[in-house]
């Protein structure tokens, strides 16, 4: 009986689990305000707008986070496997500061489009929609603008990389 038991709340456990990935954006999210490298204000929305049609590719990252810097030549390594013609890269920054953020978006010679959340970690509606708990964060969302992977923290997640290879 224990181990039914067990198997049960094993089975709750991982629905839950699998039920709280979102599908799409809050509205909130989506009217969340960011900055672009020229200083212009933009609304998250527009920016999957921008993309529209195509699969989106969101880093969410940091100068000053040790595993999002490790993380670039992976990164660097998928743009180049799935190509600007398929994958957009969206950056999206959770720097303490501008400057640092645009300093390392020159360093690190990341191409893709590049957002700072104005808001930061804990304010943003953006990050608050998303669950965020650490970073790098990873997701993708589809051509249709479904969420095909909410949440991933390694570049060599295996439903990350399915996701993309279904897209070249």
């Amino acid at each position: 009986m224990r181990k039914i038991v067990l198997f049960a709340l094993l089975v709750t456990g991982v629905s839950l689990a699998v039920s709280a990935q979102s599908e799409r954006f809050g509205e909130e999210a989506l009217n969340d305000v960011f900055e672009t490298l020229d200083g212009r204000e933009v609304t998250f929305e527009s920016v999957l707008n921008k993309h529209a049609g195509k699969t989106v590719f969101i880093d969410v990252w940091a100068t000053w986070c040790k595993d999002c810097r490790v993380a670039i030549p992976e990164i660097k390594a998928l743009q180049e496997k799935y190509g600007a013609k398929e994958v957009s890269f969206v950056f999206l920054s959770l720097d303490r500061e501008k400057e640092a953020w645009k300093t390392g978006v020159k360093e690190y010679d990341l191409s893709g489009d590049h957002y700072f959340i104005t808001r930061g970690w804990k304010e943003s509606p953006f990050c608050q929609d998303i669950k965020l708990d650490w970073i790098p964060r990873y997701m993708i969302v589809n051509p249709n603008g479904k969420i095909e992977v909410f949440r991933s923290i390694k570049t060599d997640d295996q439903t990350l990389i399915k996701t993309l290879k279904v897209t070249k």
